[in-house]
């Protein structure tokens, strides 16, 4: 996503540099942003003119590329959608497959490379789903600390037999395709059953948006 020079959360600070480098084309990238953000929520115009505080006549200009709003109105409606102001800037090219490639993948290790998580989505920018393929070697048991409080783990194991234990829950044993989803708010335990490396691919949900 590209960066134009502004806090991309709603509800951060509303601080803005003196310059802010916009696309030529912004009322467009803004009106198709607008309009699809607006009808995957099911909102009509007057309703989102209501929580924004944003004219319905304004907001239907913007959608029709008519009208070129100003970074404060933007801040107003990307509030009200709940939104990234970066969602509503984003270009097509942003949003066009994108392919991570093995060759390339970003690793991040720990007990000395027995406990590997790759991240299958790109580092670019804040979201509220990550998805991960971890790979756990043979009898490994590994630690995770309590993540914020709304925090859900959805995990599949794809290879192996592994033990997941959370906070003071009994321990769960799954198999090869068995899943579990788990409240990751308190410290949890991925351990590797058997005498060969444990493949998992793990959905993290977070509560509130990260940044």
């Amino acid at each position: 996503m590209p960066d134009y020079g502004v806090d991309s959360s709603p509800n951060g600070s509303t601080h803005q540099p003196s310059e802010v480098e916009l696309p030529a084309d912004l009322p467009v990238i803004v009106g198709r942003n607008l309009r699809r953000l607006r009808t995957r929520r099911g909102l009509s115009l007057e309703r989102l003119a209501k929580q924004s505080g944003v004219s319905r006549a304004m907001l239907g200009q913007i959608e029709t590329g008519k009208s070129v709003p100003t970074i404060a109105l933007l801040w107003k409606v990307a509030a009200a959608l709940n939104v990234p102001l970066a969602n509503l800037l984003q270009n097509e090219a942003s949003r066009t497959p994108i392919v991570l490639r093995g060759s390339d993948a970003k690793l991040l290790t720990s007990s000395q490379g027995q406990f590997v998580s790759r991240a299958l989505f790109p580092f670019d920018g804040e979201r509220g789903v990550e998805f991960y393929e971890l790979r756990i070697a043979p009898l490994h048991r590994e630690m995770a600390d309590a993540h914020p409080a709304g925090t859900q783990e959805n995990l599949i194991v794809a290879k192996g037999v592994v033990e997941i234990t959370v906070g003071n829950h009994k321990p769960l044993t799954l198999a090869e395709g068995d899943a579990v989803l788990f409240e990751a708010d308190s410290p949890h335990c991925y351990r590797n059953l058997v005498a060969n490396e444990a493949v998992l691919y793990l959905v993290t949900s977070y509560g509130e948006r990260v940044s």
